[in-house]
């Protein structure tokens, strides 16, 4: 890829596709900036260049309709304050009334365009909408990494016909940060498994059998590997469907002396609640119709110590049900060690990197991903449509 530091952008108009889909309350104030915060380094580097930027993004599910409450408005107040410089903003992303907007533009001002999915052209890749939209600018930056695995039109379908498209910071970053964690790790190379289900990472463990030293399974995910091994996981949530499938992971990994490592002990709960009685026994100790919902403290330390002498880690989702404070040792336990070890280490994005926040060690590790279905989808072994289309 072709970065935004290899092309001259004084006085031109640069599209920034970003990702400000960034959480609301229900008076639609913003309750987690950390989107827009990423983009500034960005953003500064523009201005620094009296580029005039124009800024898109999506915001929620609005099903190609303009809608107020995925409107954009408050993330160009919330920007403008994090810049302490007037963000101006547009009330559509399409139409004479932008393209006036930006032809107005002076070097070194900021427009940021309204919810790109207030069009149903956007989601759908139209070719006739992202024309629409690279005709705004002489030069397409793409720094929204998580939403770099969708074909849409402000992420394929743009460079389609802008004249000049590469990739900004943020993106680089993602991109450099997988490549080191992944085809390219200081050995030994250590990944971290877990989540509500196997199939959502099925792609990726497959892929990952490919690359890795050790595997740590853990979150509800594992219940379906026991069951597979001939646990009886009791009133645990597993996916029958794919019992032969984690057997056959577990088979491929011995057979690749990979060392797969699978939870001891476990904290069970007579049901799905934050006030339910809850039990840490051995695999053989699960009462009848009771679930697992965390590793057990054996297996947390079993898994800190693995991850001890690791010189890569790759951490994709929780040990447990960390949003319930009964069920968040596992992940915890686990984050305190990756943040301890002195290897390189990157955190999926989406769960994982709320988990990291919850444990206070987002400063701790090597690089929290900002998209969760990019970064699986990189770990499926996939190329990001995003990507390619720069190249």
């Amino acid at each position: 890829m072709k970065s935004v530091k290899d092309i001259k952008v004084t006085s031109k108009k640069v599209f920034v596709r970003v990702d400000y889909n960034v959480p609301v309350d229900a008076h639609l104030n913003i309750t987690d900036d950390n989107r827009i915060l990423a983009t500034l380094d960005l953003i500064q580097y523009l201005l620094d260049h009296n580029a005039k930027i124009i800024l898109a993004s999506h915001m929620g599910r609005p099903n190609g309709k303009a809608d107020p409450k995925f409107s954009l408005v408050n993330v160009g107040k919330r920007l403008s304050e994090c810049l302490k410089k007037e963000v101006l903003f547009a009330t559509d992303c399409v139409g004479d009334e932008v393209v006036k907007k930006v032809n107005q533009l002076e070097d070194g001002q900021i427009l940021l365009l309204e919810n790109l999915r207030f069009h149903a052209g956007e989601k759908d890749n139209d070719d006739v909408f992202s024309k629409k939209l690279s005709d705004l600018c002489d030069i397409y930056v793409n720094n929204a990494f998580a939403v770099s695995h969708r074909d849409q039109a402000s992420v394929t379908g743009i460079p389609k016909f802008a004249t000049e498209s590469v990739a900004g910071f943020l993106l680089e970053k993602e991109v450099k940060s997988y490549y080191h964690s992944m085809e390219n790790p200081k050995r030994p190379l250590v990944a971290i498994i877990g989540g509500a289900k196997v199939s959502s990472k099925l792609k990726a463990l497959e892929n990952m059998l490919k690359y890795v030293d050790k595997l740590i399974i853990g979150g509800a995910m594992a219940n379906t590997f026991l069951n597979s091994q001939g646990i009886d996981t009791k009133g645990s949530m597993i996916e029958k469907d794919l019992l032969k499938t984690a057997a056959d992971i577990v088979s491929e990994a011995n057979n690749k002396g990979i060392d797969l490592l699978l939870p001891e002990d476990l904290i069970c709960a007579e049901k799905f609640d934050k006030d339910t009685q809850i039990k840490q026994v051995l695999l053989d100790q699960i009462p009848d119709q009771w679930m697992a919902l965390d590793i057990g403290l054996k297996t947390a330390l079993r898994y800190a110590e693995a991850i001890k002498n690791a010189g890569t880690i790759v951490w994709n989702g929780p040990m447990g049900v960390f949003e319930m404070e009964q069920f968040m040792s596992g992940t915890q336990i686990v984050a305190n060690a990756i943040a301890d070890s002195s290897a390189f280490s990157v955190v999926g994005g989406g769960d994982t990197g709320l988990a990291a926040k919850k444990c206070n060690v987002t400063d701790k590790v090597g690089y929290i991903s900002t998209g969760g279905g990019a970064f699986l989808h990189l770990m499926e072994g996939k190329k990001l449509p995003g990507v390619v289309a720069l190249e």
